[in-house]
């Protein structure tokens, strides 16, 4: 959620139970303009909170020219002093799937160990070796905040527009979508690269605008029932939860162009979804 609209917005998930102190909220009202200006952002987005057995991360995230591919994660304990999260990699995201179980420690500089048996040689000559790998918590919190953003982003369609060169910005024109057209999943797109979309058929295609429809819809996902749509406050607000990533909250205010999406949670995935449906 943006970092302007920090007060309004959290009130508007705050039906979940997800909210923050008035001294949290205080710190960051201050901090995040600050980070903004200090790093040249274009634009600083609050992106949720992950709990941990010691100490709790707060998560923000600095947009720069590109809205989809130009952002770089950033954590903090206090909501004062931020740090700089490395960018996830496929090697970095295969060594926090084998090393790193159970729950956030707290401790960046804590240390998940796996032992892994790799054959070494060929034939005959084969050895098989014991082998160590390390991998520290600040990996493993870069790697989940960029899974997260990839399977459960949300934006309602036509908040974001992809320009001929292939850049995505905020769409100024966006006035929000319809009552009806909130209370349909078709409607909200993940906020990442389409894989589904590269795999329709020209006669799909052909009712779609390239501008706006450049992303997967949360209506194909598999499986069925992975989203909770419903309407708060009067009908007034479109919340959507994820069943998959339990914590991740999305809001649209129909007919207005406030939209966010918030995560507050204990940063593990819900693997038991496909036997609660």
């Amino acid at each position: 959620m943006d970092s302007n609209t920090l007060y309004y917005s959290l009130d508007l998930v705050s039906g979940s139970g997800l909210t923050l102190s008035s001294e949290q909220k205080a710190a960051l009202q201050t901090s995040l303009v600050i980070l903004k200006r200090n790093n040249k952002f274009n634009r600083v987005l609050f992106w949720g909170k992950i709990l941990g057995i010691k100490g709790d991360y707060f998560i923000a995230q600095g947009v720069s020219e590109d809205e989809m591919t130009d952002k770089n994660s950033l954590y903090s304990f206090n909501c004062v002093d931020w740090h700089l999260l490395p960018p996830a990699t496929e090697a970095m995201l295969a060594e926090v799937s084998a090393a790193a179980k159970g729950r956030f420690v707290g401790d960046p500089s804590h240390e998940y160990e796996h032992t892994e048996i790799r054959r070494q040689g060929e034939g005959d000559e084969a050895v098989e070796e014991e082998v160590m790998i390390k991998v520290k918590e600040e990996k493993r919190l870069a790697s989940t905040v960029h899974t997260i953003d990839k399977e459960v982003s949300v934006v309602p369609r036509g908040a974001f527009i992809k320009s001929p060169h292939g850049l995505v910005q905020t769409n100024r024109s966006f006035e929000g979508l319809s009552s009806l057209e909130a209370g349909k999943l078709s409607y909200f797109l993940h906020f990442t690269e389409p894989q589904k979309l590269k795999k329709k058929s020209i006669l799909e295609m052909a009712d779609l605008n390239r501008s706006i429809d450049f992303l997967d819809p949360l209506s194909e996902d598999i499986p069925k029932g992975s989203w909770s749509l419903q309407f708060e406050r009067g009908s007034t607000v479109c919340v959507i939860r994820s069943m998959l990533w339990l914590g991740l909250t999305s809001f649209h205010v129909p007919m207005t162009p406030q939209h966010g999406y918030i995560y507050m949670g204990d940063g593990l995935k819900n693997l038991d979804l496909p036997f609660m449906l």
